[in-house]
């Protein structure tokens, strides 16, 4: 079989022909890397004299903002996503700032997708297909939440740490990970996440737990139907499909 070759050589590409045997699927795997020097290099060797780190992620540019910014199509199919699954909008607003910043293409380099930047596995736990698709990512993300919230008794700040470093290993440890990353991602959430001016206090004097009450303060979710049309795509509506 014959192989091309692409080199990107200072702005000019030069395709090589070789004439080579059948190459397996590992072999054939060329991936991007940043060199010592900066410069972007797609290669399927490794030179191991030469310290090599993964490129950058396609995300949004970093900025201070608010939900403000949130794009007016996608704050609408937060907010009935969101009380569809009986998640606050506003927490599920707050995760999609910290991990997209609303871009809608983001990737990081660890390869979760989308605007609630979901890994593969865990997006098609909920049937999720086309990572880029808002309705669909916002659906599995905020699916994901609600299982999280569920499966820590309602604990925000375990359930946030899941959501960044796996649920696993927050369940094993039973505490938020000595992960820098874990622990800033954690703290961050927290300084966006505004809770609504509901007093966090149960009728019985007992402080509620912060993920507890945001899911006791949520609106009264609309009457909302999920069809899954002729292409397997997933669809949301508040008009109720015929029998």
């Amino acid at each position: 079989m014959k192989f091309r070759f692409a080199l990107f050589l200072s702005g000019t590409v030069l395709l090589i022909g070789i004439e080579t045997a059948p190459l397996s699927a590992e072999d054939r795997k060329i991936q991007p890397f940043i060199n010592s020097s900066g410069k972007l290099v797609f290669t399927n060797l490794v030179d191991e004299n030469e310290p090599l780190r993964a490129p950058d992620p396609i995300v949004s540019e970093k900025k201070e903002s608010s939900a403000e910014e949130m794009p007016e199509s996608i704050r609408t199919l937060v907010n009935t996503i969101s009380a569809n699954h009986g998640v606050d909008s506003e927490l599920v607003k707050a995760v999609m700032k910290t991990e997209s910043n609303f871009n809608r293409f983001a990737i990081s380099n660890k390869g979760a997708l989308g605007l609630m930047q979901l890994i593969p596995s865990t997006g098609q736990r909920y049937g999720v297909r086309d990572f880029f698709d808002p309705q669909q990512n916002i659906d599995g993300g905020v699916r994901h939440l609600k299982f999280l919230l569920d499966k820590f008794n309602g604990d925000l700040d375990l359930s946030l740490a899941a959501y960044n470093a796996g649920e696993n290993l927050v369940e094993r440890l039973g505490r938020i990970p000595s992960i820098p990353e874990t622990m800033n991602y954690v703290r961050k959430m927290l300084a966006i996440y505004k809770t609504k001016s509901t007093p966090n206090v149960a009728p019985d004097g007992q402080a509620i737990p912060g993920a507890m009450m945001a899911a006791a303060t949520a609106p009264e979710p609309p009457k909302i139907f999920k069809t899954v049309d002729a292409r397997g795509i997933v669809h949301f509506s508040n008009i109720e499909p015929p029998n």
